[in-house]
């Protein structure tokens, strides 16, 4: 639970720390975050928030599930906070006020030109899932992955119109 010295609410940062067990949640992990702290984050019900365990940060949403509130955490999130399931960790959530924009490299930006309704598409697509494409394809380790990679996301983006 936060306490009130380790929450930052005066530099203009809505902020907190907070302890939590790594427990199960649906076919996921993460961890249940306080009343005080969603109280600090704002009035919106899924605030966008940075997550930072060990150093390690990212950026995700509160999420609303059984009544809860949590924070998700992937496998390779865990991996890359040194964290494991049943952990009591620390948390650094802060809200996030960032624009929540991903930048396209420069093969998708090409494939988008040819064809604007899977641009279209792909902007209405969440944050998290945006972001997911993008580093799949940078993530390529040839040249031929990769333009099979923006070939297969372009395909599948404009059959969703």
């Amino acid at each position: 639970m936060a306490s009130s010295d380790e929450q930052n609410t005066n530099a203009g940062r809505r902020s907190a720390t907070f302890r939590a067990k790594v427990v199960p949640s649906g076919n996921a992990t993460g961890v249940e975050v306080p009343g005080p702290v969603m109280e600090i984050l704002g009035p919106a019900g899924r605030p966008p928030v940075t997550v930072t365990i060990n150093g390690f940060s990212w950026r995700t949403r509160v999420a609303a599930m059984r009544g809860q509130r949590l924070i998700g955490i992937s496998a390779a999130h865990r991996a890359a906070a040194g964290i494991n399931e049943g952990d009591i960790i620390e948390i650094d959530v802060a809200l996030d006020e960032a624009p929540r924009e991903v930048a396209e490299p420069a093969e998708l930006a090409e494939a988008f030109d040819s064809a604007p309704h899977a641009r279209m598409a792909f902007e209405r697509l969440p944050f998290g899932l945006r972001q997911k494409h993008v580093n799949a394809i940078e993530e390529a380790k040839t040249a031929e992955v990769r333009e099979r990679r923006v070939r297969k996301l372009v395909d599948n983006l404009k059959q969703t119109l």
